[in-house]
């Protein structure tokens, strides 16, 4: 093999010398050719590079504005946050949160939430995930926060839904009704299914116009509004019952559940039914100063625990029933005027005991103690031990940097000092009622404990544990 390439090498003949240079000449041009095209397309490349760096920062400015009008566009029809684990609504196309949609069904809805429109099937949206992927990885800042992301999981698992079928036909609406009159409550009408009638039953104005009730004289005799479904009422009926808090009659017969004041422990908050509507609720964070990470500890904590905002509620009243004055400072904020729509009634007398509770006016009592008792369970010592050792905020509760979320990681702001009856939704000073002699003994440990952090002398310490707490804050 190798002498036959040899031979072959010495049989080629050498280039005469003319094609010798008309070849070195082409080649010379192929050359410059080429030189000719690398400049040009350096120019070219050179030219665009500057394009590009003097619309760098028009560049940015458009991708930012992109991104928030997605989010906007992206915008989930129940939280009206960035849309998590979408699904779509057949046949109206409407979409949710996966998990908003669950506790829309849960809470007894049976059509769109968007346009309430009849729906029977909630399927997972693949284009609109993708969509959101694609947002998320340029601008990963714009997602829910880790939190949300994690109780929604929680709640919905990315399964189709279905809508349950209504519980009755909504009567078809009759236009010849008239805004004149009053129109009879459900025990107003004889031979009712209720098993008792009103002593002064309303007239039908459809068909005893003559003694029909105008409603320009106000209400009708031994009547009032439904705080819930606002039909009349009538005040005697063995149905009906009234909220100790704010005052407000409620029918019993309309919504089940609903139009009803209970006792103060069996109430069900309302719009506090599940976790998720603890991170939803923008109250929750103004009691905590839009402290997010608090809020957050909360939510993992109630996870870890499996308790639901109504255990809260419930021990909540629980511990403003043991105090001397239970609920009278609450009264006297005025925390449960305007919870309605309806007028109220005059309370007869404010220093009377409380039984009865509406749900508006439970979620007043759970926003208003929420604080103070996160503050107790935190005491119970069942929190992870990084949180617990956090130093204290030097400005505690009233500092201005709680919504800096590296500011709140590092530092705690819940430090347990006693605050106003309001927790955190005012900063008002106020009187709180007298303490146990173990929980005045309790504060005056932490008292202590405080003073020696920030360095008081040995005298102002045992002045401190000879000052019994006397309900005033300063």
């Amino acid at each position: 093999m190798g002498s036959t390439n040899a031979a072959t090498v010495v049989l080629k003949r050498p280039a005469s010398p003319s094609f010798e240079n008309a070849n070195d000449e082409s080649s010379r041009k192929r050359l410059r050719g080429e030189e000719g095209e690398e400049n040009r397309d350096r120019e070219e490349d050179e030219e665009e590079e500057e394009d590009f760096t003097s619309a760098g920062d028009d560049g940015t400015t458009a991708t930012m504005k992109l991104a928030d009008d997605l989010v906007q566009e992206l915008q989930c029809g129940c939280c009206s946050e960035l849309v998590y684990k979408p699904v779509v609504v057949s046949p109206c196309q409407h979409f949710f949160c996966g998990s908003c949609c669950v506790l829309w069904i849960r809470n007894g809805g049976t059509s769109c939430p968007a346009c309430r429109g009849e729906s029977t099937i909630v399927t997972p949206s693949r284009p609109l995930q993708i969509v959101l992927d694609t947002l998320l990885r340029s601008a990963p800042h714009k997602a829910r926060a880790e939190g949300e992301r994690r109780q929604a999981d929680e709640i919905y698992k990315g399964a189709t839904l279905r809508f349950p079928s209504p519980r009755e036909i909504s009567p078809e609406p009759n236009i010849n009704l008239s805004t004149e009159f009053a129109r009879p409550c459900p025990h107003c009408l004889p031979h009712n299914p209720f098993g008792w009638r009103c002593p002064q039953p309303i007239p039908d104005p459809n068909t005893d116009v003559e003694h029909a009730w105008r409603l320009d004289d106000g209400l009708p005799v031994g009547h009032t509004h439904c705080g819930n479904c606002e039909n009349l009422l009538a005040i005697q009926a063995p149905s009906t019952t009234k909220c100790d808090f704010c005052q407000v009659s409620f029918c019993g017969v309309a919504v089940p559940g609903r139009c009803i004041a209970t006792p103060l422990l069996s109430q069900q908050p309302h719009g506090m039914s599940e976790i998720a509507d603890l991170i939803q609720s923008t109250e929750v964070y103004e009691c905590f100063n839009q402290n997010e990470i608090e809020v957050e500890h909360i939510i993992d904590y109630l996870t870890a625990q499996n308790l639901a905002p109504r255990h809260i509620y419930r021990e909540i009243v629980a511990h403003v029933q043991q105090q001397p004055q239970q609920f009278r400072p609450l009264l006297e904020q005025d925390l449960f005027s305007d919870s309605h729509s309806v007028p109220a009634d005059i309370d007869p007398d404010p220093s009377a005991p409380r039984n009865r509770i509406c749900r508006h006016c439970a979620t007043e009592v759970l926003l208003w103690g929420i604080k103070e008792w996160w503050i107790r369970e935190r005491q119970k010592g069942f929190l992870e031990e990084h949180i617990l050792k956090r130093r204290d905020c030097p400005d505690g509760n009233s500092c201005s940097r709680q919504k800096d979320l590296a500011h709140a990681k590092e530092f705690n702001h819940i430090i347990c000092t006693v605050r106003a009856p309001e927790l955190g939704r005012t900063n008002e000073p106020t009187f709180l009622p007298p303490l146990t002699e173990n929980a005045n003994a309790a504060l005056t440990n932490a008292t202590v404990s405080a003073g020696s952090h920030f360095g008081l002398m040995a005298e102002d310490l045992s002045l401190l544990r000879e000052t019994p707490f006397d309900g005033q804050v300063p």
